[in-house]
C-alpha cells in the first residue's frame, strides 16, 4: 500500500506545472489532513512492534516526497525565472523609447552650464579628492586654531592616517590649494565637486556642491573679481541687466572680502531676477589672502589673485524654480522628469546654456 501511494504521490510531484499545483500536492501529501498525515494518525492503534515498522516505513516514505517537493520546486523557480528573464528581454540595438528616455540632473546640467561661461573667460576645470586633510581644507587657508569651521558638529571627521587628520572636505578650496602647491603662476581655474557638512534642513544637505574659481598672477585686482562675477551671473541668469552688489564681508581665505547680492524681485511668494530694488545673496568671494599665497609657496610680494565660490543647489534652485534642496537627492524618478534635462543637450554659450 504506501509503495503504491508513494508512486502516486511521486508522479503527482513531477506532474506539477507550477508552484501554486506543486504547494497543492504538498498539502494532499503532508499536510494536517494530508494522506501521509493520515496513516501517522494510525499508529496509535497498532501494536508495539507493528507501529515501530510501519511508522519507520512512513518517516522514510515522508522525507523522500518532502526531498521530492522540494527539488521540483527548485527546477519550477529556476524556469519560472528563466521565462521571465526571456519575457522582459530588451533589444538595447533598438531606439531609445520616448517614455524611458533618461534625464541629465539639475545638478550635472547646472555644473554644465557654469563651466561652459568660465571656459569662455579662460578658465580651465580642475579636481581633487573628496577626502582631505586638516592641511589642505584649514591650515593652508588660513584658518586659525579654533575657528568655528573646524568643530566637530560642522566637519565629518575621519581616523587619522600616517598622523594627519582626516575628514570629508567641507569646500573645493583644498583643490585651490593643490592647484597652488603644483603648479607656477598664471593660474586661472574653475572647482566643481562635492562637499561635506554637518547639517540638514530644508536649505542645508550634509552632502552638497560647489564651484570654486581662483585667478593668480602679477596685475590681478578687486575690478577684475569684480567684471568676471557680474558677466557670469548675467550670461548664467540671462539677465543682461542683472545687477549686482558687493558687500564687505569676512574671509579667512581672502582680503578684502565681499558677499555677492543680485538684484530680484519679492511678491505674492514668488522670486524674480532683475533689477528691482530688492537684493539676495549669492556667493562669495575676495582677493586671495597672502597668507595661503605663502603657504602654498607663491610670493605675495609678487604675485596677487581672486578667489570666489558658490553652492550648485543654491543657484539651480533660483534658475530653474526648485524650491527644496532635500529633493536633489531623493531619487525621485517623476522629480528628475519635472526638473531633469534631455541628454546630450551640452550647454555652450554659442547655442544658449539651456534649450
Amino acid at each position: 500500500m504506501l509503495d503504491a501511494l508513494k508512486d502516486e504521490l511521486l508522479s503527482l510531484v513531477n506532474a506539477a506545472a507550477d508552484l501554486p499545483a506543486l504547494d497543492e500536492v504538498r498539502v494532499n501529501a503532508l499536510g494536517k489532513k494530508g494522506r501521509i498525515t493520515g496513516f501517522m494518525k494510525e499508529l496509535g492503534g497498532l501494536s508495539p512492534d507493528e507501529r515501530k515498522e510501519r511508522g519507520q516505513a512512513l518517516n522514510a516514505l515522508k522525507d523522500e516526497i518532502a526531498a521530492a517537493l522540494d527539488a521540483r520546486k527548485l527546477d519550477l523557480a529556476a524556469a519560472h525565472m528563466k521565462a521571465r528573464l526571456e519575457a522582459e528581454r530588451v533589444d538595447v540595438t533598438l531606439p531609445v523609447r520616448p517614455e524611458t528616455e533618461g534625464r541629465i540632473h539639475p545638478i550635472s546640467q547646472t555644473m554644465d552650464e557654469m563651466i561652459a561661461i568660465f571656459a569662455e573667460m579662460g578658465f580651465s576645470v580642475a579636481e581633487g579628492p573628496d577626502v582631505e586633510d586638516d592641511f589642505h581644507n584649514f591650515t593652508a587657508l588660513n584658518f586659525p586654531v579654533g575657528h568655528p569651521a573646524r568643530d566637530m558638529h560642522d566637519t565629518f571627521y575621519l581616523p587619522d592616517a600616517d598622523d594627519k587628520k582626516m575628514l570629508l572636505r567641507t569646500h573645493t578650496s583644498p583643490v585651490q590649494v593643490r592647484t597652488m602647491l603644483n603648479n607656477k603662476p598664471p593660474i586661472r581655474i574653475v572647482a566643481p565637486g562635492r562637499t561635506y557638512r554637518s547639517d540638514y534642513d530644508m536649505t542645508h544637505t550634509p552632502m552638497f556642491h560647489q564651484i570654486e574659481g581662483l585667478v593668480i598672477d602679477e596685475a590681478t585686482n578687486m575690478g577684475h573679481l569684480k567684471g568676471c562675477l557680474v558677466e557670469f551671473c548675467r550670461a548664467f541668469f540671462d539677465v543682461d541687466d542683472l545687477p549686482l552688489r558687493f558687500r564687505p564681508s569676512f574671509f579667512p581665505f581672502t582680503e578684502p572680502s565681499a558677499e555677492v547680492d543680485i538684484g530680484c524681485l519679492r511678491k505674492g511668494g514668488e522670486l524674480k531676477l532683475g533689477n528691482y530694488g530688492d537684493w539676495l545673496e549669492i556667493l562669495g568671494c575676495g582677493m586671495v589672502h597672502p597668507n595661503v599665497l605663502e603657504a602654498c609657496g607663491i610670493d605675495s610680494t609678487k604675485y596677487q589673485g581672486f578667489a570666489f565660490g558658490m553652492g550648485v543647489e543654491r543657484v539651480a534652485m533660483l534658475k530653474y524654480g526648485i524650491p527644496d534642496l532635500r529633493t536633489f537627492f531623493e531619487a525621485d524618478l517623476r522629480w528628475l522628469k519635472h526638473y531633469g534635462f534631455v541628454p546630450l543637450d551640452i550647454p555652450n554659450i554659442a547655442h544658449g546654456l539651456t534649450r
